[in-house]
């Protein structure tokens, strides 16, 4: 398997040697869209709050008397069935969301979305991720003379002036090649590594 090297203008400069394992496996949309849908899962922090019959604002006074009136009758104005009434079956803060995911499945998973982004020429290779100062402009014009947008770098190690630089790039996310997620692969029209960050992922998930 050779996955593509780009130079600094966007244009392939050659290829670099990357793992079948890796980067050449089989889709399998099943595992994806788990994988996908338990990591979203488990980012949520669970603190929505709904009140009991118990806990709203009500009065314990019965709203008419039980018979001779027409109608059905009532206890207290906090019943579910009430405007302004507690909820039946309330969400809690401490409700669980987690999705467990085997070691597995995620490598698996992993894999087979890394070899769908090289199917679909969603994913190329550079020498180096650097930036010589802090500055959010000159990385925008960096990233537009590759004729890239909306991409995700990953790369070895972060370094400062590159996270510094694109922090504030809505359309553009550098991690560490430890840090992809399922979500971010797929998330961005474009997926860009370092040569060391190939050689790091298949040491990882290969």
């Amino acid at each position: 398997m050779e996955l593509k090297l780009i130079n600094a203008n966007g244009e392939v400069a050659g290829n670099v040697a990357a793992s079948d394992a890796l980067f050449g496996r089989e889709y399998n949309e099943a595992l994806v869209h788990q994988l996908v849908t338990a990591y979203l899962a488990n980012a949520r922090s669970g603190n929505r709050a709904q009140k009991t019959r118990a806990e709203v604002n009500h009065s314990t006074k019965k709203p008419w008397r039980q018979k001779g009136t027409g109608r059905a009758r009532s206890g207290m104005t906090s019943s579910p069935i009430w405007r302004k009434g507690g909820r039946a079956f309330p969400n809690k803060p401490d409700e669980n969301f987690t999705q467990k995911v085997n070691r597995k499945m995620f490598r698996a998973g992993i894999a087979t979305i890394l070899s769908q982004l090289v199917r679909d020429d969603r994913l190329v290779v550079v020498e180096d991720l650097t930036v010589d100062s802090p500055k959010t402009k000159a990385f925008a014009e960096q990233v537009k003379n590759m004729g890239l947008e909306q991409v995700l770098f990953l790369t070895t190690q972060l370094d400062e002036n590159v996270f510094l630089s694109s922090r504030n790039l809505h359309n553009v996310l550098v991690l560490e090649a430890h840090q992809a997620d399922p979500y971010s692969l797929l998330r961005f029209k474009k997926v860009v590594l370092t040569k060391a960050a190939v050689a790091q992922l298949e040491e990882q998930w290969a």
